[in-house]
């Protein structure tokens, strides 16, 4: 998936996505970095937290869904037009195994770019050491908002 090509619409989409980040506060608060911009891909990166656990020590499902959710809206948003922006209008999330790790990578990709809507899918990944895990994979429809 990674040879995918998309079409940039705005040649700051970088700087676009970052700055927009920048402002969600819901990262800040629960401590969430943007890693990677690319058209079409994006990577937000968790440190463990005992704050964010649910009552098992696991990172909260919740947080999971935060965090690849952005993921995956942010990796829309990077193929947007000026002036447009995204909103999440549907998704879909398994978690395939308990949340435990160091460090959380959600890695969105846009499968199917759209002028209204587009499908991305996501992952996060929980990483001990260089132990990797797939714990969430995410299905998501993402809606543009031209104002």
């Amino acid at each position: 998936m990674d040879n995918l090509k998309f079409e940039v619409k705005d040649v700051n989409f970088e700087n676009k996505v970052r700055e927009s980040f920048s402002r969600q506060t819901v990262m800040q608060t629960i401590g969430a970095c943007l890693r990677k911009v690319a058209p079409g891909k994006v990577e937000i990166e968790l440190p463990f937290r005992s704050d964010l656990t649910q009552q098992n020590d696991y990172l909260h499902a919740g947080i999971i869904t935060t965090i690849v959710d952005s993921a995956c809206g942010y990796a829309a948003f990077s193929l947007m037009e000026v002036g447009a922006d995204v909103l999440t209008i549907e998704f879909k999330i398994n978690f395939l195994s308990p949340a435990l790790g160091d460090i959380f990578l959600a890695k969105g990709l846009v499968s199917k770019p759209g002028k209204t809507i587009s499908v991305c899918t996501g992952d996060v990944i929980a990483k001990i050491g260089d132990k990797e895990k797939l714990v969430a994979t995410m299905l998501a429809t993402i809606m543009t908002i031209r104002k």
